[in-house]
């Protein structure tokens, strides 16, 4: 669904859908979700080499790279802003090679995972670092599934409804962080 404000995407989404997403698209998220930091991004990544499964389904799902804060009374969760997602860089190829179809965080990805965007159609897409409490509030539920013990970094399914992103990675490599600068440059 395309409006003024943005696209509407249901996650989790497929293949066809991550093509037609575009750098610089505004997207709402409405579904489900996981959270996981670097020290997830670690566990997972054994796991996958000793049991061959992670404990989630990683097909055409969504990562968001956050720790939140603890929740206030009657919230799901507390401050749940964008954590740098260059962290996750030396994980992430793998992720996506099993299936991951996208990725929210902040920041700039290195060429290796660019190309494994391109190479596995999907789509990095960004949230408004410092904009936590903001961001909480399309947070409709929390839990956590995996890796209690590692705390704020432990895996969450998370249900959310227009959350607030902006593709920044598309499928097709076209990359905002790199297009905005030299649009800028141009015009000055």
């Amino acid at each position: 669904m395309e409006s003024k404000q943005g696209r509407h995407l249901n996650v989790p989404f497929d293949r066809e859908e991550a093509i037609g997403l575009k750098a610089g698209d505004y997207v709402y998220l409405s579904g489900t979700i996981y959270t996981a930091r670097d020290a997830a991004h670690k566990r997972m990544i054994e796991a996958l080499r000793d049991q061959g499964s992670i404990p989630f389904d990683i097909q055409n799902n969504v990562i968001y790279y956050m720790g939140p804060s603890p929740a206030r009374e009657g919230r799901p969760i507390g401050s749940a802003g964008p954590t740098t997602a260059s962290r996750m860089d030396q994980y992430t190829p793998a992720l996506l090679d099993r299936g991951l179809r996208g990725m929210i965080g902040k920041g700039r990805r290195s060429a290796a995972v660019v190309e494994s965007i391109i190479r596995n159609e999907a789509v990095y897409f960004a949230a408004v670092g410092g904009a936590g409490a903001l961001l909480s509030r399309s947070i409709i539920s929390s839990e956590t599934i995996a890796y209690d013990d590692l705390g704020t970094e432990a895996i969450r399914r998370l249900k959310i409804r227009d959350f607030p992103v902006i593709v920044v990675i598309d499928s097709a490599g076209n990359n905002l962080y790199e297009t905005a600068v030299l649009e800028f440059v141009e015009k000055n």
